[in-house]
């Protein structure tokens, strides 16, 4: 079995609390893919319009994030400077930081940083995870140098993110399949670390990513489209 997580890429903060709300009780976790039209052309929430919904006035009020009490989330940074907006989403409560290795030359400092800021979330409450994604036309081996263990045999990343799609930032595009070579190359060489996968992830592909070593499906349009979500999780996760 793998986890999966919902993606979310809101139009606006009502959309997003609308589709949290819809997953609400059927998962602990989404994922909240943030587009800033520089990175990638798209633009989403809270980089689009809706003023009324500020990000900082969002999560300055008592309320916070929607349904924060019983989902966690986990912010999919696809922005440029990461550097500079990402100790915003760990305030706002993200359990995990998803950072795009093509999105800022500073990546691997920033990586670091975070970790002797914020710590590791199994060692403490304030602690968060760290995932590194990479697109289809980056290489692997940009990897190792995140996967090194230090003295007390801990790494930079607690997990990987393999992207399915060429154009990132936008739900519905055709998988390809050549990631499913990356993922396998990858868990041949770094047997236990958590693989994550992102775009074009539907009911078609979702085996044989299992089988290729990946532990959590990353679907927006699949899981959002269907008719009856809760089972389409339930079938999605299955080997």
């Amino acid at each position: 079995m793998a986890e999966v997580l919902p993606a979310i890429i809101p139009i606006s903060y009502e959309d997003l609390k609308e589709k949290m709300s819809i997953v609400r009780g059927l998962t602990s976790l989404v994922q909240i893919d943030v587009c800033d039209g520089k990175f990638v052309s798209s633009k989403c929430w809270p980089y689009a319009g809706d003023t009324e919904n500020d990000f900082e006035k969002i999560v300055g009020e008592d309320e916070g994030f929607p349904f924060w009490q019983d989902m966690d989330f986990e912010a999919d940074l696809m922005i440029e400077s990461p550097e500079i907006e990402v100790e915003k989403w760990i305030k706002a409560g993200a359990k995990a930081i998803v950072l795009h290795y093509e999105s800022s030359p500073k990546i691997l400092d920033l990586v670091k940083k975070l970790r002797k800021e914020y710590g590791y979330l199994a060692d403490s409450v304030a602690g968060i995870e760290i995932g590194l994604a990479i697109n289809i036309d980056t290489s692997n081996e940009v990897l190792d140098e995140f996967l090194k263990a230090d003295k007390e045999g801990k790494i930079l990343i607690d997990f990987v993110q393999f992207m399915g799609i060429k154009k990132i930032g936008y739900q519905g595009q055709e998988f390809d399949e050549e990631v499913i070579k990356k993922i396998k190359t990858f868990r041949k060489k770094y047997k236990n670390i958590i693989i994550s996968i992102d775009g074009g992830v539907n009911f078609d592909n979702n085996k044989a990513l299992i089988k290729a070593g990946v532990n959590k499906l990353i679907s927006g349009s699949a899981i959002f489209e269907s008719e009856d979500i809760k089972e389409a999780i339930k079938e999605m996760e299955i080997r």
